[in-house]
């Protein structure tokens, strides 16, 4: 259950969607119920500090939870964001995957090379794993959307800003959503971004380009500043005339004649003007070779194309590239956007010192550009895999942050996509049934009762979390009402409910169904989600003189979630194998050290926040990253710590961690 639940806005302001007022909010599918859920505010729940890097001066933070609690925790704490930039699900209805690589063994690295040499190596040592599926009903959509930005926009400054990046799917609802939510007048930009140079599509147009609605909180009191595309084709070809030392320049007017407020009448070289300068700038320019006489006689200036900031950036972007899998800034996150993209929005919308926040945030560049411009920064997702990927790559940064997770009694396994897959396979008997509406999430077939439709909160959609009198009176008097005339039990799971006695009283004193209600808590099912891992080690200590310390050395690791990821990419590769493509299975040695990621010591704590006093990440190559430090060094199988270790966490290629006592 929450602690409480923190109010969206204490007042409706003028412009804005008023709850209630159904004049002005968007007339889509479930109004009613978001009007509820916004009357209840932003669920708080507990926050729980997992690791803190460096001091942290600045309270950066990544936060490992939900849009909506955690703006809760924000507005609590009294923090305010100055820009926001988020690149929420597009519902596009694509599934997103990561590529997922085996490291190298430092027990067969010769193996590993000859293996290398053979075959691609991605072919050899890479499978995909399932992130998240983009796949949204559109009312749903918008009713999660709409209570997402809601809750941003009460954690936004008075002079805040916000970016919201999407794609064809839906942008058309949200701009009219944004509209109603930060009030038409502050709308100040749909931003065109070009993300690709052609798409072919047969049947239509090719679709090559995002959306990013820009808003601002205030209709006049806000941040931008005046950003710098590069020249287009056409302008550059003007400068077409070269110094000996390479520099182009173009040929610039140095007389006033036309110009308000007159200019300088002299003579200079023989050549008699109205010029813009006195003569002490027009020599001092001859003297750094700035100036040139024409053919026709005549001086004119030299006009470097290094010295011009380039052309004020207009609203269609085509000059920032996609991702692509040469890229060095690449975080094999599925859907990241660059770094020039952000640095763009950022440096445009905020100023050094002021609190960048990204509630989608992915692989983290909005973080990782923030900190690098000297901005403060919030980076919050749901997934396991974005808060590894982020954490890591501010590691490397050298940024200093804490990493939150919100406890909101879920165990997420990985994320959320993942763990409702997961859930059915944990309810026994549950199977999908086409006849059923998309509101259940299938059914079980009894012998006595036949099909019992089955109920389960959408984990990403905090709406449907809490099991209260509203969603109770929906699934009377909407969700069975629409279901065959057969049906005589449904099951309803509940993360969090406002109260079983209460909602059994309200079941009862309903007298408009005789189907069977019978609630179950989810969280019985999810406290079996996460496998745990297994790994034997010892630790030695270094008494030489030139290193001194502990190490601990790995000698076996074994993963079964990972291992049965591998069983069924081997099995589907097999079914699928031609006599083009062969049947080429991943192995994994008997030791399954290719199956580590990362590994941390922690020598100050036994238990509580992580310390990660030394750390190692092996990246998809095989090199170590040592306590951010990139290396050209293989893993040899130890971590090294100069102090007594009394932790260890070791991260498999998945991203699940496991951490153990030494």
């Amino acid at each position: 259950m929450p602690i409480k639940y923190v109010p969206f806005i204490p007042e409706p302001v003028e412009g804005q969607a008023v709850l209630g007022n159904f004049n002005r909010v968007l007339k889509y599918k479930g109004a009613d119920d978001m009007s509820m859920v916004l009357q209840r505010g932003m669920p708080l729940y507990e926050m729980e500090r997992q690791e803190t890097v460096e001091e942290n001066k600045d309270g950066n933070l990544v936060i490992r939870g939900e849009c909506v609690s955690a703006c809760a925790y924000l507005k609590e704490q009294g923090i305010q964001v100055d820009l926001v930039y988020i690149d929420p699900p597009f519902a596009s209805g694509a599934d997103y995957a990561k590529k997922v690589y085996l490291r190298r063994n430092p027990k067969v690295a010769e193996a590993i090379a000859q293996a290398e040499q053979e075959l691609d190596i991605d072919e050899l040592k890479a499978f995909e794993e399932k992130m998240y599926g983009d796949v949204w009903d559109k009312e749903k959509y918008l009713n999660w959307m709409y209570e997402n930005l809601m809750s941003i926009k009460s954690v936004m400054s008075e002079t805040a800003s916000i970016y919201v990046h999407l794609d064809y799917h839906i942008g058309h609802y949200m701009k009219v959503l944004m509209d109603e939510i930060f009030g038409e007048d502050n709308f100040r930009n749909e931003i065109i971004w070009k993300r690709a140079t052609a798409h072919s599509d047969a049947e239509f147009y090719g679709n090559n380009f995002d959306c990013i609605y820009f808003y601002t909180k205030s209709q006049e009191n806000y941040t931008f500043n005046t950003v710098y595309q590069p020249y287009d084709e056409a302008y550059i070809a003007r400068f077409s005339r070269s110094d000996p030392d390479g520099r182009k320049w173009d040929s610039g007017n140095l007389t006033a004649k036309g110009l308000q407020g007159g200019g300088y009448d002299y003579e200079y070289k023989g050549y008699r003007s109205l010029w813009r300068m006195p003569l002490e700038t027009m020599e001092k320019m001859d003297r750094e070779g700035r100036i040139h006489i024409t053919k026709t006689g005549g001086i004119r200036s030299k006009v470097y194309l290094d010295e011009l900031p380039g052309m004020p950036a207009q609203s269609l972007w085509s000059d920032i590239n996609p991702i692509n899998s040469q890229a060095k800034e690449k975080e094999d996150y599925a859907t990241q956007k660059p770094f020039a993209l952000l640095e763009r929005i950022i440096k445009a919308s905020s100023n050094e010192g002021m609190l960048v926040a990204d509630f989608f945030g992915g692989s983290g560049v909005t973080a990782a550009v923030a900190n690098k411009l000297g901005r403060r920064f919030i980076h919050c997702d749901i997934g396991l895999n974005s808060i590894q990927t982020t954490r890591d790559r501010l590691k490397v940064d050298g940024a200093q942050f804490d990493v939150l997770e919100i406890k909101d009694g879920v165990q997420l396994y990985r994320n959320p996509v993942q763990t409702m897959d997961k859930i059915k396979s944990l309810i026994p008997g549950l199977k999908n049934e086409d006849s059923l509406d998309s509101f259940w999430e299938g059914a079980i077939t009894d012998s006595k009762l036949g099909t019992i439709p089955v109920y389960v909160p959408n984990l990403m959609d905090s709406t449907s979390k809490l099991l209260d009198v509203v969603l109770m009176n929906r699934i009377i008097h909407q969700a069975i009402p629409d279901l065959d005339a057969g049906i005589k039990k449904v099951i309803v799971y509940y993360i969090d409910i406002t109260s079983e006695e209460e909602i059994r009283k309200f079941i009862a004193q309903d007298d408009s169904t005789t189907v069977e209600i019978e609630l179950r808590d989810l969280k019985t099912v999810l406290d079996d989600v996460v496998i745990g891992d297994y790994a034997k080690f010892h630790t030695e200590e270094r008494k030489d003189d030139l290193f001194g310390g502990y190490a601990v050395v790995v000698d076996t690791f074994v993963s079964d979630r990972v291992l049965q990821k591998i069983t069924e990419f081997n099995e589907k590769a097999r079914m699928n194998a031609t006599a083009k493509k062969p049947f080429k299975p991943i192995e994994v040695s008997e030791d399954g050290l290719e199956l580590i990621e990362y590994l941390s010591l922690d020598c100050s704590a036994a238990q509580g926040e992580w310390h990660s006093d030394s750390e190692i990440k092996i990246d998809k190559n095989g090199y170590v990253i040592r306590n951010g430090e990139k290396t050209k060094e293989f893993w040899d199988g130890t971590i090294y710590g100069e102090k007594k270790p009394l932790r260890l966490k070791i991260r498999n290629i998945c991203g699940d961690e496991t951490e153990w006592g030494i």
